[in-house]
């Protein structure tokens, strides 16, 4: 657990128009696909409809998803096998293996990021790193659905606002879902995306998430 510390509410102002559009451009000049949507609604819409038919879906754990509804809409689509419903069905005393692998490399992976900076460069942390290697390769497609309060002006920014702000209110949720806080393991920076296509990033108007 971290010292309990105020999350500093400067990272929960939502961008400015110019801000968002700066990091939506510079996003696409570096492999990603950019998208500024007015909505949640608006993002979950547009997030399934980039998901093709019959693909296996990990859905990353995030408060954005949960707040849109994105991870039930997933779950509960019959033209997607939802990775984490499978899981579920699953013993991970004799099946860890199988599990591992099936998270590890998925069709898609949707989820979220906790800071996007206006020179298009995406940062994520977590405790134990599970979904930070289907972001960076093991994902055939990535979709992150961003609240536009992550846009910061630099990557010293961006991880100020980890620290300053996601991690304190991430560990709060921790306390209260598994009775136990949260702490900073890994971190991924994604300066650039090589293949075409792979990452999608919905820049969403209203606030999101951590």
């Amino acid at each position: 657990m971290i010292q309990e510390v105020a999350p500093n509410l400067r990272y929960a102002e939502l961008a400015s128009d110019a801000s968002l559009e700066a990091a939506a451009r510079w996003l696409t000049e570096n492999g990603m696909t950019a998208h500024i949507v007015d909505s949640g609604a608006d993002a979950s819409r547009l997030a399934l409809g980039l998901i093709p038919d019959g693909a296996e879906v990990f859905t990353a754990t995030s408060q954005t998803l949960a707040e849109i509804g994105l991870r039930a809409a997933i779950d509960a689509s019959p033209r997607l096998r939802s990775v984490r419903s499978v899981l579920s069905q699953m013993d991970m005393a004799t099946q860890w293996h199988e599990m591992r692998a099936l998270g590890a490399r998925p069709d898609v992976i949707v989820g979220s990021v906790h800071a996007v900076t206006e020179q298009g460069e995406v940062v994520i942390a977590s405790a134990s790193g599970s979904q930070l290697g289907p972001y960076a390769s093991g994902a055939g497609k990535v979709i992150w659905v961003v609240g536009s309060q992550k846009i910061v002006p630099s990557l010293d920014e961006a991880m100020r606002r980890i620290r300053e702000y996601a991690l304190p209110l991430e560990d709060e949720r921790a306390q209260l879902a598994y009775g136990q806080g949260s702490f900073i393991g890994k971190e991924l920076i994604f300066y650039r995306e090589y293949l075409p296509d792979r990452v999608h990033v919905i820049l969403v108007k209203e606030k999101l998430g951590f």
